[in-house]
């Protein structure tokens, strides 16, 4: 018989969001051709479950380069991008030109610059997984919905079984 000892190093949580971080800046060219298909499908399906209002203050957790944008900003008071990637915000900033009510944020999902019970509707799309504490994030993300809000998120099935994502929830 053998016994192996092995020492495991802790995951620095701020070296996992770095990561994170340099891999979004270095595929925002091509973020739209990669995700534009997939995360259109996700966003008209929430969107068919919700009521989004001239009083909506909608918050997109990872909004990437904004494509959620044109699917609610003509409905809403106002909505705010947020996203760890200055790279992908500077193409958010371009497709947030069209809207006078669209506003971004550069910002880690587990610590949001936002006041408490602030957003009537928060979305984060393909966040989670991403995150080193996805518990942490869905906290912040509570903290930062008003009560009665509705909270829209997803995550990719290959970092997440149904049942590990729904104990998440």
């Amino acid at each position: 018989m053998y016994i192996r000892f092995l020492k495991v190093q802790p995951v620095n949580k701020w070296d996992q969001k770095r990561k994170i971080l340099r891999r979004y800046d270095l595929t925002a060219k091509m973020y739209d051709v990669r995700y534009a298909e997939e995360q259109g499908v996700k966003y008209r399906a929430a969107l068919e479950h919700l009521n989004i209002s001239s009083h909506s203050r909608i918050l997109d957790v990872g909004c990437g380069t904004g494509l959620l944008f044109s699917h609610v900003a003509a409905e809403a008071e106002t909505v705010v991008g947020a996203d760890i990637s200055g790279k992908l915000l500077r193409q958010a900033k371009e497709r947030a030109r069209d809207f006078r009510n669209v506003h971004l944020v550069q910002a880690d999902a587990d610590h949001l610059p936002f006041k408490d019970n602030d957003f009537s509707v928060v979305f984060a799309f393909t966040v989670l997984q991403n995150m080193p504490k996805p518990l942490e994030t869905l906290s912040e993300i509570k903290r930062i919905a008003r009560r009665g809000a509705s909270v829209v998120v997803s995550g990719l099935k290959k970092a997440f079984s149904l049942e590990a994502f729904i104990a998440l929830l």
